[in-house]
């Protein structure tokens, strides 16, 4: 098997540069260790819960002791299907805040920049505000990615936002527009009632065409010919060759996992694998960051919440009008509105997300005992805190052992305080009188800094953005593991292009600049000019160094 390029992963990246480097007349050959996407637990938006706990569809990979976390071993659902993650993904759309790429520049990821990426968001965009109003000015239309907004058909959605009004927040029409700060709603990657994976938008049509084929295995190491990346080798046995450049898409989790495997990591701990080092890059595995988060549950006092459908009755019918109609519940993820907002004076912008659900539900599909409810998540969008994968044996059967040290930095438990005494602030407006009964979790009596600090220690729960493992940076920087243009540095025919390269985690779930991370790249790839800077500005609180609100 040979062709001009070869990814490995068919995730968020990885099918967004199968589209654009076959489209240019390229050849590809995407590896992926995964099988279908087919079925109704993908497919349908509202069963969400399903395919992330599904072994079948995921790699079953969980944390090593988190320390700060009481020694929990928490979950780390990753993508093993057509697809990647974007198949078991919650489908929210979040391009990040504009703060997030102009860091990234800063850090040396020259050409990353805001003005830089928004091009290409537009570009990959095919966004329908479903009648809601919106921000089309900065949005994309006729790209691959549909992006649109539940019905909000239930009414608790535009509670909270009312609420959100109430004690100080602004509405924004387009969080992913002029915008972000602000409670309003949120936007999916939805069509027509399906998930709306880079599988669909992306891979499915590369492989119309005749240059582009996905072969089913998984990838043990990068071969090289010296210091030059020619294919890839199966665990199988079998070699898929080459001829230009291996591309690795394959998640922050596993793109490290194989350049290590390879020889291309921190050179000591390789060598006492007996691994025969190709390039030491100590920062390979390194700068693990993630969005970590806490739901707060309510007790409502109407039986208007989805729990109706928690029941045999309930789930065939959401079930049957979907198959049969593609309409109904289980057409949404039900993650209609969103809110991003400051936990203080002195902060720029937003560095709080809330997810708002109509049902209090944990992410395993565990509903309390309560009844009827709706929550909240709450969580710190830029946490200081930083872990790292390692390779733990030379075995690519061997899982890699996974660290993120959440929870390490002071900062993120002042963020975490903060964030959820800003959510009680809106479920205690007036909007919610008539709809709240009691805080389920962590409860009214939970409020001394202490309480919470106990409360998240045992109940938060990753928000599954695993990011920044083979960071970009200038090339000459010796943490930095890809350059600007995402060649790994110290060896040739080799690139890294998926969420791993993040010089820091962004705004909000990272579906979308993962795909951008894809897009991109495949620029760079085929030697294009980036598409023309846009200098457009993004809001900022006029008086955000002494204002929260």
């Amino acid at each position: 098997m040979r062709a001009d390029y070869v990814i490995v992963g068919s995730g968020s990246a990885g099918a967004a540069l199968a589209y654009r480097l076959a489209e240019a007349g390229r050849s590809v050959i995407v590896i992926e260790a995964g099988g279908s996407d087919a079925g109704p637990f993908i497919q349908m938006p509202g069963a969400l819960s399903y395919p992330m706990n599904m072994g079948r569809y995921d790699w079953g990979l969980r944390t090593e002791p988190e320390p700060h976390l009481g020694g929990r071993r928490l979950a780390v659902p990753r993508g093993r299907v057509v697809g990647g993650s974007s198949s078991i993904n919650g489908m929210v759309w979040v391009r990040g805040h504009a703060g997030d790429f102009d860091h990234w520049a800063a850090a040396g990821a020259t050409g990353w920049a805001f003005r830089d990426v928004l091009p290409y968001y537009r570009r990959l965009e095919d966004w329908d505000a479903n009648g809601q109003g919106g921000d089309p000015a900065w949005r994309g239309a006729g790209g691959p990615v549909r992006v649109t907004r539940g019905p909000r058909a239930n009414p608790l959605f535009d509670v909270f936002v009312a609420a959100a009004e109430a004690v100080g927040y602004a509405r924004t029409p387009d969080y992913n527009g002029h915008r972000q700060e602000g409670v309003g709603p949120a936007d999916q990657t939805v069509h027509r009632g399906r998930r709306w994976s880079a599988a669909r938008a992306y891979l499915i049509p590369a492989l119309r065409r005749f240059n582009c084929r996905l072969v089913q295995g998984e990838a043990a190491r990068i071969r090289f010919d010296g210091k030059r990346a020619i294919g890839v080798d199966l665990t199988g046995g079998a070699f898929v060759s080459a001829r230009r450049e291996v591309i690795l898409a394959a998640s922050a989790i596993n793109s490290p996992k194989l350049l290590m495997q390879s020889g291309i990591g921190p050179g000591a701990a390789l060598q006492a694998l007996g691994i025969a080092v190709v390039a030491d890059r100590p920062g390979v595995g390194q700068n693990l960051q993630d969005h970590l988060e806490v739901s707060l549950q309510i007790a409502a006092r109407q039986p208007i919440t989805l729990y109706r459908y928690w029941n045999t009755l309930g789930k065939t019918y959401v079930a049957l009008r979907w198959l049969l109609t593609r309409t109904g519940p289980g057409a949404s993820n039900q993650i209609e509105t969103l809110g991003f907002v400051r936990s203080r004076a002195g902060v720029d912008y937003p560095d709080i997300q809330f997810h708002f659900f109509p049902i209090a539900m944990r992410y395993d599909g565990q509903a309390p005992p309560e009844g009827h409810g709706f929550q909240a998540h709450v969580g710190p969008m830029r946490s200081a805190a930083r872990g790292r994968v390692a390779l733990v044996s030379p075995d690519p059967a061997a899982p890699p052992s996974i660290l993120f040290n959440y929870m390490s930095s002071p900062s993120d438990w002042q963020e975490f305080r903060a964030g959820i005494r800003l959510l009680r602030e809106i479920f205690a407006a007036p909007p919610f009188a008539p709809h709240v009964a009691h805080e389920i979790q962590p409860g009214e009596a939970v409020s001394s800094d202490q309480a919470l600090d106990a409360f998240v220690r045992d109940h938060a729960e990753s928000a599954y953005h695993p990011c920044g493992t083979c960071r970009m940076g200038a090339a000459d920087d010796p943490m930095a593991v890809v350059d600007p243009e995402t060649r790994v540095i110290g060896v040739e025919g080799l690139r890294v292009a998926d969420s791993s390269v993040f010089p820091r985690i962004t705004n909000g779930n990272i579906n979308a600049p993962s795909i951008l991370v894809g897009e991109k790249a495949a620029d760079h790839i085929i030697g294009r000019a980036p598409l023309p800077p846009d200098d457009r500005l993004p809001w900022v609180h006029r008086d955000w160094q002494r204002a929260q609100r």
